[in-house]
């Protein structure tokens, strides 16, 4: 006999399974039906748990924005400079994303399917990045450094580890198969470092 679920499970197995199949396919890709099936149950108990199926996915959003990264640590346990920081904040975020690829695929989904409020959800995730990088160089720029943009400047970060990211934990890439992910992306901050110029 198998035991029977209590809610509080019931809701933790339908958020799991119903990521997986967002991620794989999108928010219009997928219906209750079809997670109810996943699941073995019938959307009367999906229906339960959760009114409408854009309440689900905006729970599995702000389940991925519960295990949000912390980055405190790592900005109070860096030695305070610009490439410090920046090192030990990406690692946190792809140690983060390479565990758990899923956040991934449903980023890439939510660009595709063009939801404004997923956007902003996945934009907000780069935010510390974006910000530090756009505050760094304002800052450089008023001590009479280089004057570099420091929008284009961040976009050039998020997409170099967005790829690498891509490259390592969606597609499998045998081209890095031999390089750990933290080490790929070590070498992408030493290349955005010297892209930037002296303002790093």
């Amino acid at each position: 006999m198998t035991r029977r679920l209590k809610a509080s499970e019931r809701k933790a197995t339908i958020l799991a399974v119903a990521k997986v199949l967002f991620a794989d396919k999108g928010y219009h890709g997928v219906s209750v039906d079809e997670i109810a099936r996943r699941l073995g149950v019938s959307p009367a108990i999906l229906y339960r748990h959760f009114p409408s199926k854009e309440a689900l996915y905006e729970a599995v959003l702000n389940d991925i924005a519960c295990r949000r990264e912390s980055y405190v640590e790592a900005v109070v346990a860096s030695e305070g400079g610009f490439e410090d920081v920046l090192r030990r904040i990406t690692r946190i975020f792809i140690d983060s994303v390479a565990a758990d690829p899923d956040y991934l695929r449903m980023e890439m989904q939510s660009a595709l399917e063009g939801s404004e409020a997923t956007r902003q959800f996945f934009e907000n995730r780069w935010r510390p990045f974006t910000d530090l990088i756009e505050y760094h160089l304002a800052g450089h720029a008023r001590n009479g450094g280089a004057v570099v943009d420091g929008r284009v400047a961040s976009l050039l970060f998020q997409g170099m580890i967005r790829e690498a990211l891509y490259a390592k934990c969606i597609l499998k890439s045998p081209r890095y198969r031999d390089m750990p992910v933290a080490e790929l992306a070590d070498r992408l901050i030493d290349l955005f470092l010297r892209a930037i110029g002296p303002a790093g």
